[in-house]
């Protein structure tokens, strides 16, 4: 449930690692747990992470403000009473009758103690690829065509610009003027990797569902095989870091190209929604 790496965080810098919250579930922990071994790749020795996660639902930030008297309530809260909290990351859940309520409550309790606190929200992936066994969810394909989209790429382009964006992102932003907020756009790993296993793109041998190791999904609910965690773990890293992937000397695991998977992501994120290009 709960990782956490220490370092000594006196001349910390975005040089040299930050030290971050990162809150979230299932579609969020895998690259915030990543994220300290590219780190360490990166030569980002100051880096440090505090990783909280409830699975589902109660990994969205208005379900772990909430619940006050979980013991992930109050690891948060105890964590950002420290302090000295530099980067807090949080999943782009919401509550659909107010949006940006659970994010701006930890919003506003970071900043308590942490005045400067640097603030992203990581957008994840649709779940259900496939649809799921007791057919009460569609595929993405269907997905799409029941919103009135062509394609689940053309929905999710929708749903991070003008739902996470528009409706979270910049609410939050005239609320907190003085506090920068940007956006993760993970998701597209997942996308974009299912694409091009559809389209026989890949360099390895991949399925679309089944074990983490060979595999884009690892059940039918959508959750992330390696391939997809190591593209969305270098998206993060460049997100948070600006760290050029091209020059990261890391080997995935994988013959396909996921530098270059992760490089197309980032560069095609609206700058305005970026840390470094706002």
């Amino acid at each position: 449930m709960l990782s956490c790496s220490k370092g000594d965080m006196s001349s910390q810098d975005e040089s040299t690692g930050y030290n971050m919250l990162l809150i979230g579930n299932s579609f969020f922990k895998p690259y915030a747990d990543h994220l300290s071994n590219l780190a360490t790749e990166a030569n980002l020795n100051e880096h440090s992470s505090i990783v909280v996660k409830r699975g589902g639902e109660l990994g969205r930030p208005i379900n772990f403000w909430n619940d006050s008297t979980s013991e992930e309530h109050q690891l948060i809260k105890s964590t950002l009473d420290q302090g000295n909290i530099e980067v807090f990351g949080m999943t782009s859940g919401y509550d659909s009758e107010n949006p940006t309520e659970g994010h701006s409550a930890w919003i506003r309790y970071a900043l308590q103690k942490n005045p400067n606190i640097i603030i992203f929200i990581a957008i994840g992936s649709f779940d259900f690829p496939n649809g799921d066994s007791n057919s009460t969810r569609p595929d993405w394909d269907t997905f799409a065509s029941d919103n009135g989209f062509n394609s689940i790429q053309e929905f999710y382009d929708y749903y991070i610009n003008e739902v996470i964006h528009k409706e979270i992102v910049d609410e939050l932003r005239l609320e907190f003027p003085s506090t920068k907020i940007f956006t993760i756009p993970t998701g597209w790993a997942a996308k974009n990797l299912a694409q091009m296993n559809l389209d026989n793109e890949l360099l390895d041998d991949i399925s679309m569902v089944g074990p983490k190791s060979t595999s884009v999904f690892t059940d039918e609910k959508g959750h992330q095989g390696q391939i997809v965690i190591e593209t969305g773990t270098m998206i993060w890293l460049n997100s948070i870091y600006q760290i050029n992937l091209e020059d990261l000397d890391y080997d995935t695991g994988f013959d396909t190209d996921l530098h270059q998977i992760a490089i197309d992501v980032t560069n095609n994120h609206p700058s305005s929604y970026k840390f470094h290009n706002e």
